[in-house]
């Protein structure tokens, strides 16, 4: 218990160290070890191409300030930045919670690694609205599911595992494959979104894809999971959020891509 409290201060004092200021946002936040310095360095860059193609990073291993806390704009409650990586805390409800981009998104390629704890659940949005109307991020925007699919501690459905469009359209498992939890392998996860077109890839897999706003979509969601969220995938235009589910999970190598707009 004692060495479990004493991690739990140390991550704690992570957090505030990385978030407290603008001058301590720009610690690295990366052990002095020179393995894990090369390491920290090598992690959230551009290669020359991605930068001429469009690619943007949102999280470059050294600072936050392209996030905040959903429905805050002062806070980033229960995330901090460990060995360059984003990190949830795990804390969830009122200490943590879910946190969004400062910009909204229309058509996108997103794409970013990630690995999560042993029973951990979690997930990646897009297309949220922040308004104090809307209590969480999933109000509004569709999730791509993110979940220890073996080891979570409660029976779960084909639409609640990972890479699925949540309470939608279920992940292939026929090409589906999931890095093992517990050791130090990330997955990638690239979401496009154009259009009416979305796409979830799983480490370079094409795991779920279908069209937005059709008849048959509409019918899926008020006969579904979302029946009484009215506005849950309707933003053409939105913020993408990674959710505090109350487990820890590390995210790396986040960066997105925009597309042409297709707004009318």
């Amino acid at each position: 218990m004692k060495q479990i409290q004493l991690l739990t201060i140390a991550a704690l004092a992570l957090f505030t160290a990385c978030n407290q200021s603008p001058e301590a946002k720009k610690l690295s936040c990366c052990s002095d070890d020179s393995t894990s310095a090369k390491t920290c360095s090598a992690m959230n860059t551009l290669t020359e191409q991605e930068k001429a193609e469009g690619w943007q990073l949102l999280f470059d291993g050294k600072t936050i300030d392209q996030w905040h806390s959903f429905n805050n704009n002062n806070a980033m409650q229960g995330w901090g930045i460990e060995d360059g990586h984003l990190k949830s805390l795990g804390l969830g409800g009122d200490t943590g919670g879910d946190i969004v981009t400062n910009k909204e998104y229309e058509n996108f390629e997103l794409s970013l690694e990630w690995k999560i704890a042993h029973g951990g659940n979690s997930g990646v949005f897009y297309g949220i609205i922040e308004d104090p109307k809307y209590h969480a991020g999933y109000n509004t925007g569709p999730e791509y599911q993110l979940l220890d699919d073996v080891g979570f501690p409660e029976k779960v459905e084909e639409w609640q595992m990972t890479g699925a469009d949540y309470g939608m359209h279920l992940a292939d498992k026929s090409v589906k494959k999931l890095q093992m939890v517990g050791g130090n392998e990330f997955n990638t996860t690239k979401i496009i979104v154009n259009g009416t077109h979305v796409e979830h890839w799983l480490n370079g897999e094409k795991i779920v894809s279908f069209e937005r706003w059709t008849p048959e979509w509409m019918k899926m969601k008020t006969e579904g999971k979302w029946k009484d969220y009215p506005d849950y995938g309707m933003a053409k235009k939105g913020k993408l959020g990674l959710q505090d589910h109350g487990s820890v999970i590390w995210f790396k190598n986040i960066k997105i891509k925009e597309l042409p707009s297709t707004v009318q």
